[in-house]
């Protein structure tokens, strides 16, 4: 299995457009064509895990956290980074980040949390916008169809939970070919009138391409009518956070207790207990802050993240409970999330989770 085939599989579960522009999501060692032997699953790259990976048999990791963030003027071993990089370069193993891209796709980071948490009705917290586009091509009755299918095929049509969504207007169409045309229908230096279905269809951005291609090469005509718009619509598919509600109200001391146990946790920073009862719970994986006055308006009845500042706690304002249970905590089940797709997806090779603890952070 070359490496190639698992970044392609990987950027459909998390495209790299999603990702925010501070970040350095992609392969960032390896080649493309490298054939893989097997996989190794973590939060971070570090050299321990770089050691573990050579030990089990793997020359891939696949990390949440990108081990380069900026760009890297020299590899002279001077800090972690760039020892990092070195090893992975000097034992041929690729390094692979999938990070806020894949906490930005509904059934990421944030669903992984969740589940643990035992949240029911999940829903996207901030949605994400200007990631869709429209589609509109003009094209003879008779071949509606055949086109219509090959946008579908190529990712076009799709609206939540429903798929090969499209609208249709029938009208009429008027062209004159020049002289050196060779016009499907009608003939060159002859204006020419056709019935035509002018077909609609959004898609995400990253689509774009793939779904004129398919439009082009289904169409009949010699020269293609189409319009393409930007869309500010929002998608419930992609955005940061997730929200969503316990089977039944527990007690606010409770939840934390259970929350404690369940994500196997050190501690957590909390704020005054405003609410008696919790049932709608707003969560976030990684740094979250940015999101409470989202989780407020949202009626959340807690926000559980990570990285808040010690005045962010304010503003809260006994609204909502704000639930600090660290960086590494809050995506800890990432690693299985990712490992578990793996494995279902490709069986050519082994997949590991890592046992290395990379949480920089110790208690006392």
């Amino acid at each position: 299995m070359q490496l190639k085939s698992i970044i392609g599989w990987l950027e459909e579960l998390a495209p790299p457009a999603l990702q925010e522009d501070y970040d350095n999501s992609g392969l960032i060692a390896g080649t493309p064509g490298m054939e893989v032997t097997g996989v190794l699953v973590a939060l971070d790259c570090t050299e321990a895990v770089l050691q573990e990976a050579i030990s089990l048999g793997c020359n891939l990791v696949v990390a949440h956290h990108p081990i380069v963030f900026r760009g890297l003027k020299s590899l002279t071993g001077r800090n972690y980074v760039e020892r990092t990089v070195i090893m992975a370069l000097k034992h041929d193993i690729a390094i692979y980040a999938i990070h806020t891209n894949l906490d930005h796709v509904r059934e990421g980071v944030n669903a992984a949390l969740a589940a643990r948490i035992g949240l029911q009705e999940t829903r996207v917290l901030s949605p994400l916008k200007d990631r869709l586009c429209k589609l509109v091509v003009f094209v003879p009755h008779d071949s509606a169809d055949s086109v219509r299918s090959a946008m579908f095929s190529a990712g076009a049509g799709s609206i939540g939970a429903y798929d090969q969504c499209s609208f249709n207007l029938e009208g009429s169409g008027t062209f004159r070919g020049g002289p050196d045309t060779h016009p499907f229908v009608g003939t060159p230096g002859s204006i020419h009138q056709e019935a035509e279905t002018r077909i609609e269809v959004i898609m995400p951005r990253w689509r774009l391409q793939a779904v004129l291609g398919a439009m082009m090469a289904a169409h009949p005509y010699e020269e293609v009518a189409y319009d393409v718009y930007a869309l500010e619509n929002t998608s419930g598919d992609w955005g940061a956070g997730l929200i969503g509600r316990l089977p039944e109200p527990v007690p606010a001391a409770h939840f934390l207790a259970a929350l404690k146990q369940d994500l196997q946790l050190a501690c957590i920073r909390h704020t005054h207990l405003c609410r008696e009862t919790i049932q709608n719970v707003a969560l976030c994986g990684g740094a979250g802050s940015f999101l409470l006055t989202r989780a407020i308006a949202e009626g959340a009845d807690v926000f559980v993240s990570a990285d808040f500042k010690y005045h962010e706690f304010f503003d809260a304002d006994n609204q909502i409970i704000i639930a600090d249970i660290g960086h590494y905590e809050s995506e800890q089940f990432t690693i299985g999330l990712l490992a578990d797709r793996l494995r279902r997806k490709f069986n050519t090779f082994a997949t590991h989770l890592t046992a290395v603890v990379t949480n920089p952070v110790h208690y006392f």
